[in-house]
């Protein structure tokens, strides 16, 4: 068994509930008393672990049980609790919501996997003595869940807090640990993806400052503190060995774009590559000029649509990218980062000219048009998988294909689950370029960041692409918010 560690897993019965908000200041309060405390988001999800990087101080990992197997979701936990005072888990959906009747990779079974104690988030919205009902629900439906305590939101007035606690505490037996009271505004804006991205908030800090004043006032900070200390020790896994670069003095360059309009990075992702010897380094694609010499390209996902002016009129930093695609620089893109590969996108009637290095044009609807979990089944040469490998992934894109000289059997993965670019299809590979709209996560997918360090490295040995030495501040860091 492995050290305890304070964790709490904070979940809700259905999503939209506000446990969002009540994690951010969860994480900010616990932070303002000295309390180094490590998030994790369950689920395929970069834009609240984002928000709760920027809460917490430091990075937020995903816990995704169809992406990743049991052992790696432990070995996660374990090793960053290692390094902190506790961990807090904020879940997706309802707390029992899965991929089938089961429950599979559902919160619940998340918790009990973590050892975990529960928190619901319950929205008391025109309701007050069916929330007991509901929350015994939650209780009976699976007793190994370790279902500990509840916090209301949207309370309507003290007569509406009062009926509520003595309703759960008498019915379900269980402490109420806080009590939101209704707003009118909205503290963290959405739109079609959920919250925007703090990168894109101009206000950031003054919404988790919101989420902080919320979390002490409303909140009982010493009892939930309490709660999570009650966790029992992780199970005992062997924690994989770390596997480091043979050549330290001469690290390959791999750059990512990484600004406001791409910002899709799991930390994991990029950790893995810095653990096998790369130097990360980040660029900007909406105010450098070129691209700096690099020895591969990682291009995460993002909202190229909502830059896609400022993307355009960089031209010269969209010329630099196509030339070294040309010349076989190893680029790797992702869902924005596939769009910003292509020709152009459309939007609300304009194109708007892209890197150009596939023939692809883009356009934005108004409902998604890929959205889920994926399962890849690789059938073409590329430079970062081997044919007959099976990925999985998520994709999540309003984006489409409205022009190609591409046909489907000429994209190098067939979708299992997902919808791809056309027909099931997706992977579009040319020269050592290789762009999806599927995510992957670094630790369900072990073999991508190896490969993206060896392609670089092949690159740089067959070349003469200049190494100019980076500013410190544009290597990869820890925390980068």
């Amino acid at each position: 068994m492995l050290r305890p560690c304070p964790r709490l897993v904070l979940s809700a019965l259905r999503g939209g509930s506000g446990k969002t908000t009540l994690t951010l200041g969860l994480l900010a309060a616990w932070r303002q008393q000295g309390l180094k405390v490590v998030p994790f988001k369950k689920g395929p999800d970069y834009i609240d672990p984002a928000w709760h990087s920027l809460a917490a101080g430091r990075p937020c990992y995903n816990l995704d049980p169809f992406l990743m197997d049991r052992d790696q979701m432990l070995a996660s936990v374990a090793y960053h609790a290692a390094q902190a005072d506790g961990v807090l888990i904020e879940g997706n959906r309802g707390l029992y919501d899965g991929l089938d009747v089961e429950g599979t990779s559902s919160t619940a079974e998340l918790a009990k996997l973590l050892h975990a104690p529960v928190v619901l988030v319950v929205d008391c919205t025109m309701t007050t003595r069916t929330a007991a009902a509901m929350v015994l629900g939650c209780q009976a439906f699976d007793a190994q869940v370790a279902l500990q305590g509840v916090v209301l939101n949207q309370i309507a007035r003290p007569r509406h807090e009062q009926l509520l606690r003595a309703a759960i505490e008498r019915y379900c037996g269980l402490p109420v640990l806080g009590a939101i009271p209704r707003f009118k505004c909205a503290v963290f804006p959405e739109r079609h993806m959920g919250l925007v991205p703090p990168q894109e908030h101009q206000a950031a800090a003054r919404a988790v400052a919101t989420a902080l004043d919320l979390a002490q006032k409303y909140l009982n900070l010493d009892q939930l503190w309490e709660l999570a200390g009650q966790a029992n020790a992780l199970p005992a896994i062997k924690l994989p060995k770390v596997h480091e670069s043979q050549t330290p003095d001469h690290p390959v360059v791999i750059g990512i774009i990484r600004d406001s309009a791409f910002q899709f990075y799991y930390p994991e992702n990029l950790e893995a590559l810095t653990r096998l010897g790369a130097r990360v380094v980040e660029i900007n694609a909406l105010q450098d000029s070129l691209l700096p010499p690099v020895d591969a390209l990682y291009i995460g996902g993002g909202f190229p649509e909502t830059h896609a002016a400022a993307l355009a009129h960089n031209q010269s930093f969209r010329r630099s990218v196509w030339q070294a695609a040309e010349v076989g620089l190893p680029v790797y893109a992702e869902c924005g980062g596939l769009i910003y590969l292509g020709e152009s996108l459309v939007l609300n009637g304009q194109t708007y000219p892209m890197t150009g290095v596939l023939p692809l044009t883009f356009k934005l609807g108004k409902r998604p048009q890929g959205h889920g979990y994926t399962v890849v089944e690789v059938e073409g040469p590329n430079p970062f998988f081997p044919v007959g490998t099976q990925l999985k992934g998520h994709e999540f894109h309003y984006s489409k294909v409205i022009n190609s000289s591409i046909k489907p059997q000429d994209l190098i993965f067939r979708l299992q689950r997902g919808q791809g670019i056309i027909d099931q299809r997706d992977g579009v590979c040319y020269k050592n370029v290789l762009a999806t709209y599927t995510h992957i996560h670094a630790s369900g997918t072990p073999g991508w960041a190896a490969a993206m360090v060896q392609r670089a490295r092949e690159f740089r040995d067959q070349t003469r692409f200049p190494q100019t030495p980076l500013p410190p501040e544009r290597c990869y860091k820890e925390l980068s918010i």
